[in-house]
């Protein structure tokens, strides 16, 4: 069994950030919500626990709290921000709300040594947000840092192994972050760091011939990284017993069946092309909600795979290439997260399924996914592609999806891809895409009065596509696309471009 870290999520916006900065270290971590059973975390044996930060105050009535149990000294616990706070009033300490808060950056000073500020400078910057504070640690613990505006900014227990700290490592803007968690991990966890591409391929090749056995597989494959990864680790698993299906729902970008279709020749596996423009296009018809939108399409892409399985006989199992955001953005993995969008592949799929689900990649972030898919040898113009969602240009027209807003939209995508690439942009952008806005906007063409769409350019960097900031393009390559657009594509006589981040924006419209 790997080694890993269970993160407990008590609501903090920097979670999944926890997370990846964990598993940055080489040691597998994975959210579970706050209320979790202590018995269901035993299960797991986990090197370590760490009690992520949240909104609430400790003492709030209601307030997310935990069992006792988890302070043991049975595994070691790092409770960051609101952790920090919840451990404290588990365990006798004191904790209330200060004088005024401590958000952004401050200057954090050690106090005494620590295994934790192992190799740090006495002084550096660390990230706060919170207004309580604690006033009185727990009994056993002592202090090891402060700043000028928080007199217990950490604390340790080390007989119990607790460790607490009010500000944030696991954010860019605290100096030492990175060098606390990696502290956290291999001097206090005593931790291996097994987490590599290789063994993560070997366990998954493991798992799904054990969940196979003697039944066969339909892979979901649309010729990107994720479904093209998921597709080589089935084939490596189980051979001959696995077909490929590459499903033309209508909403594919320009010329995508024809490069993904060719790019499929290179891997040794069936795939079956199936052509469903007509039949997705009916069942959206009308349709203008984006999660309607994305559960219609998730549904059809099952009963399609269905219909499949049928003609081929015998398959049990449908394999995709769900990712880690797609599970916390569709909030299937706590209880207590707030839905911000469903996938097709995740929330949108059907209830009642004739076929069970296989997904290797489940627990992976899309750089993960990149660095799994080069360890198998991938061609890097399928791993370094840029993502693409389920649902295609569907949800990147607002409003209904129609064939003549599908070819306005698919035309003025294919325009700013080729204007990025041209620019030599396209390796340093996460995604660059367009958006067909429903409204219409009045404009001159000709001399003549016009009444034509708004075309909106999204280009995004990014690292994992859970936060996301937006590109600052030149603007002479804006203009280039803009013109382009407006001269090449029938009825769009305005462009705009999008200068929102991730959060509060999505990456997506829709």
């Amino acid at each position: 069994m790997r080694e890993n870290i269970v993160i407990l999520d008590f609501g903090s916006q920097y979670t999944n950030l926890i997370t990846r900065r964990v598993r940055e270290h080489q040691v597998y971590s994975g959210i579970l919500p706050c209320d979790i059973p202590f018995s269901e975390i035993e299960k797991l044996n986990p090197k370590g626990i760490i009690l992520s930060g949240g909104p609430s105050s400790v003492y709030e009535e209601n307030a997310p709290t935990y069992s006792p149990l988890i302070f043991s000294g049975k595994y070691p616990v790092l409770g960051i921000c609101y952790g920090m706070q919840l451990m404290a009033h588990l365990l006798g300490g004191k904790v209330v709300k200060g004088d005024k808060g401590e958000y952004g950056k401050a200057l954090l000073k050690i106090e005494s040594s620590s295994s934790l500020f192992d190799g740090i400078d006495k002084e550096f910057i660390a990230w706060m947000s919170h207004k309580d504070i604690v006033i009185t640690p727990p009994e056993n613990f002592k202090v090891t840092a402060s700043t000028d505006n928080t007199p217990i900014a950490s604390m340790e227990d080390t007989e119990r192994q607790l460790y607490g700290v009010q500000f944030h490592p696991e954010v860019i803007h605290t100096i030492n972050g990175d060098k606390i968690i990696r502290n956290f991990l291999y001097n206090i966890c005593h931790c291996t760091g097994d987490w590599t591409s290789e063994y993560f391929i070997d366990e998954s090749i493991e798992n799904i011939r054990d969940t196979v056995g003697d039944g066969k597989v339909i892979c979901a494959l649309s010729g990107g990284v994720d479904s093209t990864t998921t597709a080589v680790l089935v084939h490596r698993a189980i051979g001959d017993k696995l077909t490929c299906i590459f499903v033309n729902q209508g909403t594919l970008r320009e010329n995508e069946v024809a490069q993904v279709l060719d790019t499929l020749k290179n891997f040794n596996m069936r795939v079956e092309y199936v052509d469903a423009t007509e039949r997705f296009l009916d069942r959206l018809k009308g349709i203008t909600d984006p999660e309607q939108k994305r559960k219609i399409i998730g549904y059809e892409f099952v009963r399609v795979f269905e219909e499949i399985a049928i003609r081929l006989g015998n398959i049990d199992f449908l394999a995709q290439g769900t990712l880690y955001p797609d599970v916390i953005e569709s909030a299937t993995s706590s209880k207590k997260a707030h839905k911000i969008k469903t996938h097709h592949n995740v929330g949108g799929l059907p209830e009642k399924m004739k076929l069970k689900l296989i997904e290797p990649l489940r627990n992976l972030f899309k750089d993960e996914v990149r660095k799994v898919a080069l360890s198998l040898n991938i061609l890097e113009k399928i791993v370094y592609r840029q993502p693409f969602p389920g649902p295609g240009l569907a949800i990147r027209i607002v409003g209904e999806v129609t064939k003549e807003r599908l070819e306005i939209i698919r035309k003025a995508d294919h325009i700013i891809s080729a204007e990025i690439e041209k620019a030599g942009l396209d390796k340093k952008l996460w995604q660059y895409f367009g958006i067909l806005l429903p409204e219409m906007s009045v404009g001159v063409m000709g001399d003549r009065r016009t009444f034509g769409y708004v075309v909106a350019v999204r280009a995004i960097l990014s690292e994992d596509g859970m936060t996301a900031d937006w590109a600052r393009l030149p603007y002479s390559l804006l203009e280039v696309i803009s013109n382009r657009i407006i001269n090449e594509v029938p009825r769009v006589n305005r462009v705009v471009y999008d200068i929102s981040s991730k959060p509060p924006a999505t990456i997506e419209w829709e």
